[in-house]
């Protein structure tokens, strides 16, 4: 029997983004969370008694800022190396050959495949070989898997790819390349990385996504962790998802139509809050509220945001281990702007004015052109992973917020009819 760990997008040291400005926010995981999870991973590995492990690239973040990342990584990977556990690593494209300027010499149990070309890695023992190719720049855009070598029918063939396939969204499209490429060569089970939601391609043969081992923002929501994959006499046998991040970060809409009070607002978060934190198995838990429904303390709500989310921010706190990312309002009234003030109303005008503004990216940047400037600056995975929008895609929120925040101001000041 052969045992193995496939896992990818580590992102060592990587912070988490939406707590670390908050006075409340819990530093330690924020700081160490990465770190914490992938000594789950080796803790795993050891119960397990794993052969080896697969890492599909992006054990890293990108540069180190001094040797404390890879110092961290040596220590665990001589844990491994004390129990016989071999680990096998093509680098991505936030750790390639060119984004990585320091180095660290590792124990003799760690293998970073080649850069130049696909490389094939043969475990006699074990009767497995490992096929796989490590970024040498950033942005790889050629398809890496058609010069991989065809099956070797005298072992269990295993690609190590990163790569986007045909397309994942909020991912650079890196490697590409397609199912049918995969499959020709003709292997056991192809360990991908690259995208962060795990992801069964394939059964047939196995293909999968792992999706990394600690969500890093409110984007990656739920239980991050790596495959376990059992093989008997040549054939697999078991193929599991293990849990191993020590925070989760949950998207909690909560619907207030029936709410009425202040107090039936407060149980409904409240309520949303428990039931996310029941899900997450009692880790720490990072949540952004979304305030939804037709609801009667809609003005109410836009009229006082700051307030009401210190208010939650507090009912969050109240529950020990969870933390609040944002409040999102998104409730709506029950009538209409020409209900509320008269369809010929001045003030009717003034909102379905405010509604029809538009202003496009290229507009927005022209009145604003340090936007574009600063855009330019910045690395493209930044703009894949949706850290720096275009800034017109919220236009259409901001008209809406704007307008519905002034309809709230009227209303809770005698505006309405």
């Amino acid at each position: 029997m052969v045992k193995f760990i496939h896992t990818a997008d580590i992102h060592l040291d990587s912070p988490l983004k939406g707590l670390e400005a908050h006075e409340d926010a819990p530093v330690d995981e924020i700081r160490g969370a990465t770190r914490r999870a992938f000594d789950n991973l080796i803790d795993l590995a050891l119960g397990e008694e794993v052969d080896f492990i697969l890492i599909a690239g992006d054990l890293y973040d990108g540069d180190w800022k001094d040797y404390n990342t890879g110092l961290f990584f040596a220590a665990r990977m001589g844990r491994l190396a004390k129990a016989g556990i071999n680990v096998f690593i093509v680098s991505g494209n936030h750790d390639a050959a060119s984004q990585i300027t320091k180095a660290m010499p590792l124990p003799d149990n760690v293998t970073f495949l080649s850069s130049r070309k696909p490389e094939s890695v043969t475990l006699e023992n074990l009767g497995v070989v490992i096929h796989g190719q490590s970024y040498s720049f950033r942005a790889v855009t050629d398809n890496l898997a058609v010069k991989y070598p065809l099956k070797d029918s005298n072992y269990f063939n295993i690609g190590l790819l990163h790569t986007s396939l045909t397309g994942r969204g909020g991912h650079e499209d890196y490697a590409p390349c397609t199912l049918d490429d995969l499959k020709s060569k003709g292997y056991d089970y192809w360990a991908l990385g690259h995208v962060h939601k795990r992801e069964i391609v394939s059964e047939d043969p196995w293909i999968v996504f792992p999706g990394n081992i600690q969500g890093r923002h409110i984007k990656e929501t739920g239980a991050k962790g790596a495959t376990l994959v059992t093989v008997e006499e040549g054939r697999i046998v078991g193929v599991v998802a293990h849990e191993l991040d020590v925070l989760h970060w949950a998207d909690c809409q909560v619907d207030l139509s029936a709410c009425e009070t202040a107090d039936s607002v407060h149980d409904a978060v409240r309520q949303e809050i428990a039931l996310a934190l029941d899900r997450a198995g009692g880790k720490t838990l990072a949540v952004r509220l979304v305030l939804m429904g037709i609801c009667p303390v809609h003005a109410q709500l836009l009229d006082r945001t700051a307030q009401w989310t210190e208010e939650f921010r507090g009912i969050a706190a109240g529950f020990g281990g969870v933390w609040l990312e944002t409040v999102k309002f998104r409730t709506s009234r029950k009538k209409g702007v020409g209900e509320v003030f008269g369809k010929d109303s001045p003030i009717a005008g003034l909102l379905e004015s405010i509604q029809g503004l538009e202003v496009d990216g290229d507009t927005l940047l022209g009145l604003v052109p340090e936007l574009a400037s600063l855009k330019s600056k910045l690395p493209a995975e930044i703009h894949g992973d949706g850290a720096f929008l275009d800034p017109s895609e919220g236009m259409a929120d901001l008209r809406s917020e704007v307008q519905e925040l002034l309809i709230a101001k009227l209303l809770q000041h005698g505006g309405g009819r």
